[in-house]
């Protein structure tokens, strides 16, 4: 037990040895990025291309031009430009459901599973994992709403004091507050969803109460072990950012596509770490509950002759 590997570091050897299933969603999540965009991209070559105006979006950015540029009856109406971004963010997310199957059964196996394996999971799980996303929809979402109304009540009440900083503490305690708990959920169902592939699980809401418990029973080891991650995930933003506004110039559009996408690639790549860490705790468990001894019987209720 001492020398068990931190979930962390295992987690990290699961997805860096699988780091195949990253590529594939990040090139998955740019193409339908692309074509999402290309609505707003034909409307703003429409304009722009005949205009002087696209200097100062091309060489900076002037908010009051990308403005302007909205109002512009030629632009169209903004909705007919940003549908197909909507359109395309619903088809990665339903991509990710079929697809995420055989990504945990990959994380799961300790050799490269096969094609024809990886793409039966995906379809053998599709429907499971449709059902599992309407259960984390709606719990989230009611948890989600009855927190948010209680730190609106609470900043409102802190409105009322005379302490001029209570209201931005609170709203601080409040935020932190429920990302703990969003966090909690959501490990949660990545444990159910990890029962359902490698168990076989139909019934998913058997996998959502196990799951549960487990989460529960093991509450601060996970909860810490997905914290680190998302803090990880945070300096990379905020290093990223940094980066960006130090050495990519306003007119290198290049540079800035460059650093962006590193960005997006190794915050997917933390989203993904979280996945493994799920993955190898599931494991552990289970190899844990084979190897666990029988329950010794005491020597003192045997008979004489047994003895």
């Amino acid at each position: 037990m001492n020398g068990e590997k931190s979930l962390v570091f295992e987690g990290a050897g699961v997805a860096r040895r699988n780091k195949r299933y990253i590529a594939w969603f990040y090139l998955l999540n740019l193409v339908f990025a692309w074509w999402g965009a290309a609505g707003f991209s034909t409307h703003a070559h429409g304009v722009l291309d005949h205009s002087l105006l696209s200097d100062k979006l091309l060489h900076g950015f002037d908010v009051a031009v990308l403005f302007e540029m909205f109002t512009r009856p030629e632009f169209g109406p903004i909705r007919s430009s940003t549908a197909p971004s909507m359109v395309f963010v619903i088809l990665f997310l339903l991509a990710s459901l079929l697809f995420m199957p055989g990504v945990l059964l990959g994380y799961s196996s300790d050799h490269r599973i096969s094609r024809p394996e990886f793409f039966r999971a995906c379809g053998r799980n599709m429907w499971r994992f449709v059902r599992l996303a309407l259960f984390f929809l709606v719990i989230a979402g009611i948890v989600c709403g009855i927190l948010y109304a209680i730190q609106n009540a609470l900043v409102t009440a802190a409105d009322k004091t005379s302490y001029e900083r209570l209201p931005f503490f609170t709203k601080m305690v409040g935020l932190t507050v429920i990302f703990l708990v969003l966090t909690a959920i959501r490990i949660w169902f990545d444990l159910a969803q990890t029962e359902v592939v490698l168990e076989d699980q139909g019934a998913v809401r058997k996998s959502v109460r196990r799951a549960w418990r487990t989460t529960w029973r093991h509450f601060g080891r996970l909860l810490g072990t997905y914290v680190v991650i998302a803090l990880a995930a945070l300096a990379i933003l905020a290093a990223g950012i940094l980066l960006w506004n130090m050495i990519v110039p306003p007119s290198s559009v290049f540079g800035a596509f460059l650093v962006s996408q590193a960005i997006l690639l190794l915050l997917l790549a933390m989203r993904f770490w979280q996945r493994a860490v799920a993955v190898a705790f599931f494991v552990r468990q289970a190899l844990r509950s084979e190897i666990e001894p029988a329950p010794v019987v005491a020597m003192a209720s045997a008979s004489p002759q047994q003895i």
